[in-house]
């Protein structure tokens, strides 16, 4: 269960974008969370905007969720190396008793129909009108969600972490954390 929180707040640089610096502090945590074996720390953004589209955002708060002996134990790690100038670090704090409930969880676009008709073609050797028959442009979807731009470890290619915050819930969900905090079932506190 998430009872403590720390809210990392990025501060205004005139060099970065905050964008920028969000994926540099979502990559760094990931990093973290992997090498600590994590499964039992969440994150929020309690910032995010996804409507309008054009303004839609995950914010300049990144809010780590769990117990206090988790949190503390990932504190006491230097992950935060190369972001100390560009955040703010609160303290640990308890959550409030009057705090809802939501799942925060990674969504998935089917983003370019060329890309799946290539893969489609390797896959089961047809031809580009083949692909190009089972795959229509139609079946391309255009993220509509906040999102943090990162860059695979293994493969080095940029891709977009879509964030979804789903809907306020009464009670906590139990369940684990991916490695970059999120999760299907499992919920986080809302303040």
């Amino acid at each position: 269960m998430t009872t403590h929180y720390i809210d990392i707040t990025l501060l205004p640089d005139p060099e970065f974008s905050q964008a920028h610096l969000l994926g540099a502090l979502v990559a760094k945590l990931h990093r973290a969370l992997v090498q600590g074996q994590h499964t039992d720390i969440g994150v929020s953004y309690p910032q995010h905007i996804s409507q309008p589209l054009a303004r839609r955002t995950l914010g300049t708060v990144l809010r780590l969720h769990g117990t206090p002996e988790v949190l503390q134990r990932l504190m006491a790690r230097d992950w935060l190396k190369g972001m100390r100038d560009h955040t703010r670090v609160t303290a640990l704090r308890p959550v409030p008793t009057d705090a809802l409930h939501r799942t925060v969880r990674r969504r998935q676009f089917k983003t370019n129909a060329n890309r799946l008709r290539r893969r489609r073609m390797l896959r089961k050797n047809e031809t580009a009108e083949q692909a190009a028959a089972a795959i229509p442009d139609s079946a391309e979807r255009r993220p509509d969600l906040p999102f943090v731009q990162l860059r695979s470890s293994s493969t080095g290619q940029p891709f977009c972490l879509c964030v979804e915050h789903g809907p306020l819930l009464p009670q906590h969900v139990s369940g684990a954390f991916n490695a970059y905090g999120l999760a299907h079932e499992a919920t986080v506190p809302w303040f």
